[in-house]
């Protein structure tokens, strides 16, 4: 009778633990079967995207919940190029006036040209960087940013870089800078061998990245006023300069011009923990205005000198993308959407969650691609312009209207 006993309570047991198992199995298929197809997390309130001609508008998520809020900045901004870390917003307040910092390196021949055309560059690559990113410059640098002739166009490229701080800082030099001596030599060093670094004397920080774009437009105006384009983006980002050129061809650069991936009706965070926190002192809205993505847009020069002569009557934001966007409000300018710009990267297709992202026939199609790494730029590069090229169905870039993911 105990044998018995036994036997059926090990029975029990065995029985117990398969109907666990099984029941673990079906949540996890239900589980699987309903998260997102996208290769990357989608975040909490974040809409996805899809390729349109119109600015991206954010909306009120499809929930039970009507009263629900629309996505705000930080849900709908990818990862800023430079760590914030903690925003003393007093201290801001106190300093927001201060917005002229010396030009410690300059480049100031970088738009005289090579003499075949008097000196005037068809297009000016400007990219955010800071002094300890050397590989993302010289993947850039190698790849889409390189200096020269591009389909008969004049292209020449800067670096954008603020102060570096860090153990060994020492005390202010005469442009009233103080920075790190071994940053000192590597970046003078660097803009002798490369002759593409700018360099101002304020902290290289992520809400500084306003002053690096008012410092910049300044010194755009006074050392390349011929310019006839510009595009300004981050270090991570892809840039097919064909599509690019082909997309400015027959755009008139003393025309007004700003395109890229618009953003509308994006609110202020109120959050304190968040990185893009903005107490109501300082922007009192509900919304931000109209702005292009900061990881990659085109200008035209006429934009761009108005734009440096607005900015200087425009308030100092810490968000350096909506702060264009409110010199874009003052002149009464409405950026221009254009869907191969993709400062949110290349979303996975729902409808074919088995095709890989990382493919030349996606990039081949598109303009800008935010979010890669160095080695990821130079082999992008590389598939792109190698002797053979990708194998794609269309024999040329696609890139006036909206990206295909059947093609």
């Amino acid at each position: 009778t105990d044998m018995r006993r036994r036997l059926r309570l090990r029975g029990d047991a065995s029985l117990t633990l398969l109907l666990g198992a099984a029941l673990a199995l079906l949540l996890y298929a239900q589980r699987d079967g309903s998260a997102p197809t996208s290769s990357a997390p989608q975040e909490p309130g974040r809409v996805a995207r899809r390729p349109t001609l119109r600015p991206r508008m954010f909306q009120v998520p499809d929930v039970p919940d009507a009263g629900a809020a629309p996505p705000a900045y930080e849900e709908d901004t990818p990862a800023p190029p430079t760590p914030p870390g903690p925003f003393d917003f007093r201290g801001y307040l106190r300093a927001k006036d201060q917005r002229r910092f010396p030009l410690l390196i300059n480049q100031p021949h970088k738009c005289r040209g090579d003499g075949a055309r008097g000196g005037r560059p068809d297009l000016l690559i400007a990219v955010k960087s800071v002094a300890a990113d050397f590989e993302r410059r010289q993947a850039v640098r190698q790849t889409w940013g390189s200096e020269g002739r591009v389909q008969g166009a004049l292209v020449r490229r800067v670096f954008l870089l603020g102060v570096p701080r860090g153990p060994g800082t020492e005390g202010a030099d005469a442009e009233g800078a103080a920075m790190p001596a071994h940053w000192r030599a590597l970046l003078h060093a660097e803009s002798r061998a490369y002759a593409d670094i700018l360099l101002w004397a304020f902290d290289d920080t992520f809400f500084n990245l306003t002053l690096k774009e008012i410092h910049f437009l300044a010194w755009a105006s006074a050392f390349c006023p011929d310019v006839h384009f510009v595009f300004k983006g981050d270090a991570d980002v892809f840039v097919h300069i064909g599509n690019l050129l082909e997309f400015l061809a027959p755009r008139d650069p003393a025309q007004d011009l700003l395109a890229g991936d618009v953003i509308l009706q994006a609110r202020p965070i109120r959050v304190r923990s968040s990185k893009y926190y903005i107490p109501e002192a300082v922007y009192g809205l509900p919304v931000y205005p109209a702005y292009a993505g900061g990881g990659g847009f085109v200008l035209s020069g006429a934009t761009l000198r108005r734009l440096s002569s607005a900015c200087k009557q425009v308030e100092l934001f810490p968000i350096d993308d909506v702060f264009l966007g409110m010199c874009l409000q003052r002149l009464r300018l409405t950026p221009e959407p254009h869907p191969a710009f993709r400062t949110f990267g290349i979303s996975q297709p729902s409808a074919a969650p088995h095709l890989h992202t990382f493919d030349p026939c996606f990039y081949r199609e598109l303009v800008v691609v935010h979010g890669l790494s160095a080695a990821d730029i130079w082999l992008m590069w590389r598939l792109l312009h190698g002797p053979y090229g990708p194998v794609c169905a269309h024999p040329q870039p696609v890139v006036a209207g909206s990206f295909q993911w059947d093609s």
